[in-house]
């Protein structure tokens, strides 16, 4: 249902890869809810993907950009701003990727040139956004922008590896940048801590299915979908949110503050 809560806003969407992607949900319901925006990925991840099909539903361009390259960055801000007629109002950062997960490297054994390109991709990528805009002035005042996390930054998930370490710079970024940007513009920088949700990357991570089953169980409310987060990524760019900023926002069902529930106590008891 549509509420128009973005309506004339204008936006920049990073990550859309097919339709199960919380990015790709996201443009879908911005549209609905009324905003214009760009699409922008990757140019490995537009081969991939099926980016084209998302940018006509919602009568988007899109713009090819490297997230960890501060050219492309400026290249990507300036065209959106062009594109669009004006500044920016909302950035959804859903980026990640490790080269160590994908080779199946144990965290302990970790190949450092790739531990450095996780923290590029997934997280320092975030800082290089933010510091693009702000020297820019690509964000209206008031403007929100939000990166997907994981509760991996907080605690331990052994094979989700070097990603939960990014994770945990990422929140940290949102933090800094949050204080800086806040003063300066009012902009806002969140970040949501999703439930294990079945995208191409969560596919990648060793035990993925299994652990999905655990969390749904052990998630008051059952784990939250792509599209339920999705809905909440918009109510944080809507102006309903507007004096939400450097916060980690968990939507995971409850999960976060569950130490344990009945069902998984029984299943120890049926061994």
């Amino acid at each position: 249902m549509a509420n128009n809560l973005l309506k004339g806003k204008r936006g920049i969407i990073f990550g859309a890869l097919n339709e199960h992607s919380i990015a790709w949900k996201v443009a879908e319901r911005a549209h609905e809810e009324g905003a214009q925006f760009v699409l922008t990925n990757a140019p490995i991840a537009m081969r991939m993907g099926e980016i084209n099909n998302l940018a006509e539903k919602t009568g988007s361009q899109i713009i090819p950009a490297d997230a960890t390259s501060v050219e492309d960055l400026e290249n990507l801000f300036s065209k959106a701003m062009e594109i669009l007629g004006g500044k920016i109002d909302f950035v959804l950062h859903s980026i990640g990727m490790s080269p160590n997960v994908r080779k199946g490297k144990h965290y302990t054994e970790n190949d450092y040139k790739f531990y450095a390109q996780t923290m590029d991709v997934s997280a320092i990528s975030l800082h290089k956004t933010l510091a693009t805009a702000y020297k820019l002035d690509a964000i209206n005042d008031w403007g929100s922008v939000v990166a997907l996390t994981y509760i991996a930054a907080q605690r331990i998930f052994p094979d989700y590896n070097d990603m939960a370490d990014a994770k945990s710079l990422l929140e940290s970024i949102t933090r800094s940048f949050g204080y800086h940007y806040g003063i300066k513009k009012k902009v806002r920088v969140n970040t949501i801590s999703q439930s294990p949700t079945m995208t191409t990357a969560g596919q990648g991570i060793k035990g993925f299915t299994e652990f999905i089953n655990f969390s749904e169980q052990m998630s008051p409310l059952g784990n939250a979908t792509a599209l339920d987060c999705a809905n909440y990524t918009i109510s944080m760019f809507s102006d309903l949110t507007k004096y939400v900023t450097m916060q980690n926002l968990f939507h995971d069902g409850g999960f976060s503050n569950t130490g344990v529930t009945q069902q998984v106590v029984d299943k120890f008891g049926d061994e």
